[in-house]
């Protein structure tokens, strides 16, 4: 069921506050200050594709903030990821210390997890997805230095992932569920690509340290063989040609142990697939084999400490038609 919201018919002393809390309640917690003199105006259209919340936003020029009081107040909240796709007007994204100016055309990512603020200079519309940061896949650390980097329609994936939001905006209310849920998870894939590219891009143009760049090749190759149920400290640094003393030195400054780092990034991609497909086949056993889980067993009680519930529960709640996006 979509949400519709105009300001229309609502008295001009109402409008904003109207619209600040229509977006909250369908987006994320957000304040909204009017930037302009005149009556402010604005509509939101909003649907559900799957896990992902697919929105419209057009208003007059406006400041909307999520602040660390707002993060607070929800404290259990699941963490969102949300790209704002520019269609007219421009848009100022701050978050992590970082301003990103977004012309029309671009898009910028955004973690709803931790403060940020859009500044609409002028009247604007602009498309909004948001979905699980889970489904991502991806370090926390790749999305914190991904976040407010403006994309253009020539930059890196934009040529590639800009036309399918555009598609997938107009026309996210008219697909089925089994439909829905597939695109669902082919914009997760894209955005993950996004990200990844991103992180390099900004990597590339930081000071670069032998260690830093040793570090970066493990993470990638134990990405790489997670469905190896072999994959273990030895095997890595036999691989890396150095010591697993020196690899386990390596990642002190990780603030995670490599053999955790191995069973959370296994634990991730578990989370993912079996939300992805809900109560459909393969089997729970199969989604664990498949990254590297012997033990069910095992695997069931780290899955439980991880997420809080049994991979089983979790499927059955993340599954299609699950309220996950808020």
């Amino acid at each position: 069921m979509g949400v519709r919201v105009s300001t229309a018919a609502v008295p001009d002393g109402e409008k904003a506050a109207y619209l600040g809390g229509a977006v909250s309640r369908t987006l994320v917690p957000l304040e909204l200050h009017p930037l302009g003199g005149r009556p402010f105006d604005g509509q939101l259209v909003s649907h559900r594709l799957g896990h992902v919340r697919v929105s419209t936003l057009e208003a007059d020029a406006a400041r909307f903030s999520r602040t660390a009081a707002l993060i607070a107040r929800a404290p259990r909240s699941e963490p969102q990821v949300g790209v704002g796709v520019q269609v007219s007007g421009r848009a100022v994204l701050r978050q992590d210390g970082r301003r990103a100016e977004v012309p029309a055309g671009g898009l910028v990512l955004y973690d709803t997890a931790r403060p940020y603020a859009f500044d609409y200079p002028e009247r604007f519309r602009t498309h909004l997805f948001h979905l699980p940061r889970r489904l991502l896949g991806v370090p926390e650390q790749d999305l914190r230095q991904a976040s407010a980097t403006a994309v253009g329609p020539a930059d890196g994936c934009g040529p590639v992932l800009l036309p399918f939001l555009d598609g997938l905006a107009a026309s996210a209310h008219s697909y089925p569920a089994p439909v829905g849920d597939r695109l669902a998870g082919s914009l997760a894939d894209l955005l993950s690509a996004l990200i990844a590219q991103l992180t390099l891009d900004r990597t590339a143009e930081e000071p670069d340290t032998p260690n830093a760049q040793l570090v970066r090749g493990v993470r990638r190759y134990i990405d790489r063989h997670l469905g190896d149920p072999g994959l273990a400290p030895e095997r890595i640094a036999q691989a890396h040609h150095i010591s697993v003393r020196y690899l386990h030195r390596l990642f002190e400054g990780e603030g995670v142990t490599v053999g955790k780092l191995i069973q959370q990034r296994r634990l991730e991609a578990c989370a993912r697939e079996l939300a992805r497909r809900g109560g459909t086949a393969p089997t729970v056993s199969a989604v664990a084999q498949r990254w590297g889980f012997v033990n069910p067993a095992h695997f069931s009680r780290a899955f439980r400490a991880a997420y809080g519930v049994p991979p089983r529960e979790w499927r059955a709640g993340h599954g299609p038609g699950a309220d996950v996006t808020g």
